[in-house]
């Protein structure tokens, strides 16, 4: 089992996106979003359960950036996980993803991805060219993209900052995203309102349904469900999911430094 499933659903469960609106990355006018869903010195980490058997953990941090890119103020995303007990004996599982996100506007400007996953190694860098729509892999190569393209980390930022109040049921949100050199329209479904337990206590919940590609690492387009804080934080609480071996959750162990008061209930 590859981290990448750890990461896949820790960004699917922030990933409820909504069509862009009032972006023009070609003109040179980017969106400003005014959010209190997170901020520098925010910290989330995460427990991935395989079975019965604890198998992972990630943590996501923001940071303060001191550099700017095209004059624009940027904060800078980190996201590790790795295996953990048993599964650190077998399958050794060492990943990093970073992301240099525009402050304003909440979309990247940069992307790193170091994956070693059991010797198999992924090295990207990204540079997203907002205002030209485009994304230069480093290799020699460069893409067309849409306005506002999301790299993997981005996208769950950019997510918690969308207001969700008038959702109903059923309603489908779509995000352009930018992954392994291909253009990725990530698909999310709003499934209702829950209170659920988890490791950290009582929470408030959004669930989302992501529409995921069948036959790869889910059985069907439903089998993976995340449960976000119906707060204005949305932090992803817990994500459940079936897979063509078995079943993981993952859910939060811990969070610091958040934005505004978190949906806990009494």
């Amino acid at each position: 089992m590859k981290t990448k499933f750890l990461f896949l659903g820790l960004f699917l469960m922030g990933s409820s996106l909504s069509v862009l609106a009032n972006t023009n990355a070609a003109g040179n006018s980017f969106r400003k979003l005014n959010h209190s869903s997170f901020k520098a010195g925010e910290e989330l980490r995460y427990r991935l359960h395989y079975g019965f058997v604890d198998a992972g953990e990630a943590v996501l941090r923001v940071k303060e950036c001191d550099r700017k890119i095209n004059g624009r103020s940027i904060l800078h995303v980190e996201g590790t996980g790795n295996t953990i007990s048993a599964f650190d004996w077998f399958y050794k599982v060492r990943d990093r993803y970073e992301s240099y996100i525009d402050a304003e506007g909440v979309f990247p400007w940069l992307f790193i991805r170091r994956v070693n996953e059991g010797g198999y190694v992924i090295n990207q860098d990204y540079s997203f060219m907002q205002h030209k729509n485009k994304v230069d892999n480093g290799k020699g190569k460069s893409f067309d993209t849409p306005d506002m393209v999301q790299d993997m980390i981005s996208a769950f930022y950019y997510a918690r900052t969308l207001d969700f109040q008038n959702a109903k049921p059923g309603d489908v949100f779509t995000i352009p995203m930018f992954y392994d050199d291909t253009n990725f329209p990530l698909k999310i479904k709003f499934a209702g309102r829950e209170t659920i337990h988890v490791r950290m206590g009582k929470f408030r919940c959004l669930k989302f349904v992501p529409v995921v590609e069948k036959g790869r690492v889910f059985k069907s387009e439903e089998d993976l469900s995340v449960w976000v804080t119906d707060d204005a934080n949305k932090i992803p609480l817990l994500a459940k999911a079936k897979i063509l071996v078995g079943s993981i959750k993952m859910e939060v162990v811990e969070y610091k430094n958040l934005a505004s008061p978190i949906s806990k209930a009494k």
